[in-house]
């Protein structure tokens, strides 16, 4: 299996809640991660989302302490426009 991965930052000037956190969590950047495997067997490259993760900080931890938490794309999507936010993509 081939895994691709993308990285981009999303800024939030605004509170936001997703399903997967249990606390609201504050406005600033954070760093999206998402997994993408080859399709095989077709004679065009082709890729398929597995997974998407934000990285929050812990609410315990210290300041460099992050926790990934699985979220669905269409609903970071609906977050950030809500917030009237964009993203900033890297690689």
């Amino acid at each position: 299996m081939t895994l691709r991965t993308h990285r981009e930052t999303l800024t939030f000037v605004h509170p936001f809640t997703l399903s997967g956190a249990e606390d609201v969590q504050a406005p600033g950047t954070y760093m999206v991660q998402t997994d993408e495997e080859l399709l095989e067997g077709l004679s065009f490259l082709a890729y398929r989302r597995v997974a998407t993760v934000i990285f929050v900080p812990l609410r315990h931890g210290g300041p460099d302490s992050l926790q990934a938490i699985t979220v669905d794309p269409r609903e970071l999507a609906a977050a950030l426009e809500r917030d009237g936010s964009r993203a900033d993509q890297q690689s």
